[in-house]
C-alpha cells in the first residue's frame, strides 16, 4: 500500500515516464542506455576479542547479483528516462549464532536463504538539470548511502541536480524512506546514536537537504550543505578541497571539513565536528595525515541505518565521533601501476582517538588499524575480475567492542548494453 504522498508520487512518475517513452522520440533514449550485471561474492568475519562478549563472532558468506540499468533521455526540450536497479543476495554460509555481518538479513531463525529488492527511478532532464524520483543512491556531505557490503543501501525520494552555472553544482533532495543494505523493505529513518550520547530519538519519515559545490579555481572547490532529519537534527556542512600540483606526478591535497549539528525538537543533539586530511602524492605513493575533533554536548549526528558520515576519520569499523573525542590518522597508499604492475593496489592506515566518555569510562581511548589489498585482472579470461582483501583491528579501553575483522570480496561486472 502506498501510504505517503511521496510514495504515490514515485509510482505515478515512474509509470507515467514508462508509458510516455514509446510515444516520444526514442533515439537518444535507446542509444544512451547502459546496463550491467555485477556478480559480487562476499565473505565477512568479525571476531570479538573482549571478555564477556555477547557474541563470539559474526561469520557469513553470500553471493550478490546487482543489475543496473540507466536509460538515456528522450529527445525534445524535456527529456524523460527510467533507471532500474535489481538486487539479489543468496546465502552461501551462515548460522543463527554467526549472523549480524550486514551482508544478510537477520531473522528469528537466522539468515534467510535469499533476499531481493527492485528499485525504479523516473527522471527528467531540462538543459543541464536532472530531476529523479524513486530509488536513489546518494553521495554528498549531507548523506551517503553505503555500498560496503554485499548489496548497497538505497533511499526513496526525489533529487534535483543542476549544473546550469559553469563550475557550480546545485543539489537538493527530499527523502522519506531508507532501505538498508541487508533489507528488503523501506523503513523510516533514525539517528545513528551508538555511544554518542544522543537521547530522546524517535523515527522520522522526512529528510531534506540543499547544497552545492563550486569550483573556485581548477585546484580549489568549496561545498556547503544544509540538511534536516525532521524532529531529530539540523546540520550545516562546509568543505574545502585544494589540490596543489608540485611537479609531474607530485601533488599536495588538503581536505577541510566542518559540521554544526543541533537538535530539531525530539533530541539533545549538539555537536561541532572539525576534520582535516592532508595527502602528499608522489608517483604511486600517497602519504596522508588526518585530524578530527568533536565538541559540544553530544557526539556527531547522522542518518542511521547504512549511511556513511562525511568524516575524515570514518573508516572500516569506527567513526571516532564520540562526544569531545579527538582522533588522528596516518595513512599510506601505493598503486603498483607505477612500477609496472597495473591493477594492484595497497592501503594501510592507523587511527587513534581519546578524550571521550562512554559507558562509565572517564577517559575513553580507542584505535583502529586497517589494511586493503586489491587486484583487478588486466587481461585473459579473468580480465576485469577484482579481488579485494580488507583487514581491520579495533581496540578500546572498555569504551566499545574489541574486534578483528576480515572481508574478502570478489566482483566481476558484465556489460549488457
Amino acid at each position: 500500500m502506498l501510504k505517503t504522498p511521496i510514495a504515490r508520487g514515485v509510482a505515478l512518475a515512474t509509470l507515467g515516464a514508462t508509458l510516455a517513452i514509446p510515444t516520444m522520440a526514442q533515439a537518444a533514449f535507446i542509444e544512451d542506455t547502459k546496463a550491467s550485471l555485477e556478480l559480487r561474492n562476499f565473505y565477512y568475519n568479525r571476531d570479538y576479542r573482549q571478555d564477556g562478549a555477547s557474541q563470539s563472532k559474526q561469520d557469513e558468506w553470500a553471493q550478490g547479483f546487482l543489475l543496473r540499468i540507466e536509460s538515456g533521455f528522450t529527445e525534445g526540450p524535456v527529456g524523460f528516462g527510467v533507471d532500474a536497479i535489481g538486487l539479489l543476495g543468496v546465502k552461501l554460509d551462515s548460522s543463527p549464532d554467526r549472523t549480524g555481518t550486514g551482508i544478510l538479513p537477520v531473522g528469528d531463525s537466522g539468515a534467510p536463504d535469499d533476499y531481493s529488492q527492485l528499485g525504479l527511478t523516473a527522471k527528467a532532464k531540462v538543459s543541464k538539470s536532472v530531476l529523479k524520483v524513486g530509488t536513489l543512491q546518494l553521495k554528498n556531505p549531507a548523506v551517503a548511502t553505503s555500498d560496503s557490503r554485499l548489496l548497497p543501501a538505497t533511499m526513496r525520494g526525489a533529487q534535483l541536480v543542476s549544473n546550469e552555472i559553469d563550475g557550480l553544482t546545485l543539489d537538493l533532495a527530499y527523502i522519506d524512506q531508507i532501505n538498508d543494505r541487508n533489507s528488503t523493505n523501506d523503513q523510516d529513518m533514525v539517528i545513528n546514536t551508538s555511544g554518542k550520547g544522543i537521547t530522546g530519538t524517535t523515527e522520522s519519515d522526512e529528510f531534506v537537504y540543499l547544497g552545492g559545490t563550486y569550483k573556485i579555481t581548477k585546484d580549489l572547490s568549496a561545498s556547503y550543505y544544509y540538511s534536516n532529519l525532521e524532529d531529530l537534527y539540523k546540520q550545516h556542512s562546509l568543505n574545502l578541497v585544494h589540490v596543489l600540483p608540485i611537479s609531474e606526478g607530485q601533488s599536495l591535497k588538503t581536505d577541510l571539513r566542518y559540521q554544526r549539528s543541533t537538535d530539531d525538537g525530539n533530541t539533545n543533539v549538539d555537536n561541532k565536528a572539525f576534520g582535516a586530511m592532508v595527502t602528499y602524492s608522489l608517483s604511486g605513493h600517497s602519504f596522508g595525515l588526518g585530524y578530527q575533533k568533536m565538541s559540544g554536548d553530544t557526539g556527531f549526528a547522522y542518518v542511521g541505518g547504512n549511511i556513511d558520515p562525511y568524516l575524515v576519520n570514518f573508516v572500516q569499523i569506527g567513526d571516532f565521533a564520540q562526544e569531545d573525542e579527538k582522533s588522528w590518522q596516518a595513512r599510506y597508499d601505493f598503486n603498483f601501476a607505477s612500477i609496472g604492475i597495473p591493477g594492484l593496489t595497497f592501503m594501510t592506515r592507523y587511527i587513534t582517538g581519546d578524550n571521550f566518555e562512554r559507558a562509565g569510562v572517564s577517559e575513553g581511548k580507542e584505535w583502529e588499524r586497517d589494511t586493503d589489498i586489491g587486484y583487478t585482472f588486466q587481461e585473459g579470461a579473468l580480465k576485469n575480475l577484482n579481488v579485494k582483501w580488507r583487514n581491520a583491528t579495533f581496540r578500546s579501553n572498555g569504551a566499545g567492542n574489541d574486534m578483528d575483522e576480515n572481508r574478502l570480496i570478489v566482483s566481476y561486472t558484465i556489460p549488457l548494453m
